[in-house]
């Protein structure tokens, strides 16, 4: 019977027919080899060669994003997004050596759509330490992500403030636009920049981010024409650790301390799978 589980003809243990569990199974095993670093391979040992693995797919379609989006509206609905002090911070991540080597022809395909997380360089840098790879992540006070963006190892965190705060996107159960902008930001050294500071200016976003001593003697240098200097609060940048926990929190999922995917978007798929699991713990 449907949704029965009984014996297996081949005497190997049981079996259910119901597509239900089986979906929940699929989704299980995902989750353990998320936290657990296995290779991707193997999550669909019964299906023909060519044929992709779930994960696979949902990180090319966007499902996953989907349903980080999904679980962010339900949390904001419920009130456990902590919006007094969002903080943004990185982290490297070594590539395994399975994530290298390619092949040119896979970067794009013409025959298929480019995947949604796609990236021409795969995400992979390369440092002193070899391949490596950086998630660039805003966090809430909760210690739990809101966004996330992947790229290169040896890319610096100053450029990208602007574009991984540009995914910060939480819908709203009820009618009204998604909420982008957070209460405050909280943020080091390295996303002090007059750019980064004109971008929070304009979006009115408060924000506490230390200013470095150069660009400081600089704009006092320049005098009036160096512009106001950004505010400081010291109690709410003892906060940032927040962030850091959230990144710790992350990479108790050995597939995501360590970079076992050869392309970006499987891997950003992987993060936002650690990030949903974070969300769904009471």
């Amino acid at each position: 019977m449907p949704g029965v589980s009984q014996r297996n003809p081949r005497g190997t243990g049981f079996f259910v027919h119901s597509k239900s569990v089986t979906g929940e199974r699929c989704a299980g095993k995902l989750a353990r080899t998320v936290r657990e670093g296995a290779v991707g391979k193997g999550l669909a040992p019964r299906a023909p060669r060519r044929r992709p693995t779930s994960h696979r797919r949902w990180s090319a379609d966007g499902t996953w994003d989907r349903i980080f989006q999904a679980v962010l509206a339900e949390a904001d609905a419920r009130g456990r997004v902590d919006w007094s002090m969002v903080s943004v911070d990185s982290t490297s991540c070594r590539a395994h050596q399975h994530a290298a080597g390619l092949r040119a022809e896979h970067h794009g395909s013409r025959k298929r759509s480019a995947p949604r997380q796609h990236r021409p360089d795969e995400g992979l840098g390369r440092c002193r330490g070899g391949l490596t790879c950086k998630i660039h992540l805003v966090g809430e006070g909760g210690c739990r992500p809101l966004a996330l963006l992947i790229t290169p190892g040896q890319w610096g965190d100053k450029p990208q403030l602007i574009p991984v705060l540009e995914r910060i996107r939480v819908k709203r159960l009820a009618d009204g636009h998604p909420r982008t902008r957070p209460d405050h930001l909280g943020g080091d050294k390295a996303y002090s920049s007059r750019r980064n500071l004109r971008y929070r200016r304009r979006r009115q976003i408060r924000h506490t981010i230390p200013e470095p001593r150069d660009q400081r003697a600089n704009r006092k240098r320049r005098g009036s024409n160096g512009g106001r200097p950004a505010g400081f609060d010291k109690e709410k940048y003892k906060r940032r650790n927040e962030v850091e926990r959230t990144i710790d929190q992350l990479k108790h999922s050995r597939a995501v301390a360590t970079h076992y995917n050869k392309r970006a978007y499987i891997y950003h798929g992987t993060v936002t799978l650690a990030s949903i699991r974070l969300w769904l713990k009471e």
